[in-house]
């Protein structure tokens, strides 16, 4: 699913050096990771669970089919997948009813590339309905594209997401940049390819060779993407 504005002009794109950037949703564009674990944490409570900080850490920036099955496992709580994801699915979309707040940068950085017509694509591992609700806080006319995690047979950490979204904007997933906020988010850019930008939020993300990790978004505009594809280059 697409927003309103116009797709990218590929032939145009390839003209530069830096072809599209890919973001993530949750922690990285907006503050809502702490949302999804009290979302979590409220429904587990309910079902007689209490759930800790090492369950935090192990289903941050997962898709929900992943992070539901490890906390069925993890807790031995009598409930189906399904029946669990939403429940935790309509907790989260309840919280956000009221919009939610974004990350520090976040509205720069996207004002910035909408400015100059920087394909845009919004890859996140949650629901479709829930991106709905929150690109109302974001603004639908930045992103010539949005992918959602229920959408994919394969979503992050595997690297789908991101060259399904390359894929969609006819450009190279190598003078791509993705920007996430997770090491699951972090695997699958590097995966397909891209130049990644890692700007944790609950959980450290570690250095390694051909990654970029910064303490924020206010860090990150155009001129920093483009010179992560020229260095590459």
């Amino acid at each position: 699913m697409t927003s309103s504005i116009p797709a990218a002009d590929s032939r145009a794109a390839k003209g530069t050096a830096l072809q599209a950037v890919f973001l993530d949703l949750d922690g990285t564009l907006v503050d809502t990771e702490g949302f999804w674990w009290e979302a979590e944490s409220e429904v587990f409570a309910e079902l007689g669970h209490i759930l800790n900080d090492t369950h935090r850490e192990v289903v941050v920036g997962g898709p929900m089919t992943r992070s539901a099955g490890y906390l069925i496992q993890a807790t031995g709580a009598q409930i189906g997948l399904a029946e669990l994801s939403g429940l935790i699915n309509a907790r989260f979309a309840a919280r956000i009813g009221r919009g939610v707040p974004l990350m520090p940068g976040a509205r720069r950085l996207l004002a910035d590339l909408a400015a100059h017509g920087v394909p845009t694509a919004l890859v996140s591992a949650s629901h479709r309905t829930i991106i709905d609700r929150m690109l109302h806080s974001l603004g639908p006319a930045n992103f010539h594209l949005t992918l959602a995690g229920d959408e994919l047979e394969r979503t992050k950490p595997h690297p789908d997401p991101y060259l399904t979204a390359a894929a969609r904007l006819g450009v190279d997933p190598a003078r791509c940049a993705v920007v996430e906020d997770t090491l699951t988010g972090v695997r699958a850019g590097e995966a397909a390819g891209c130049r990644v930008v890692a700007v944790p939020s609950v959980v450290p993300v570690p250095p390694a060779a051909g990654r970029t990790v910064v303490r924020s978004l206010e860090e990150v505009d155009l001129s920093f993407l483009r010179a992560l594809i020229t260095e590459s280059n």
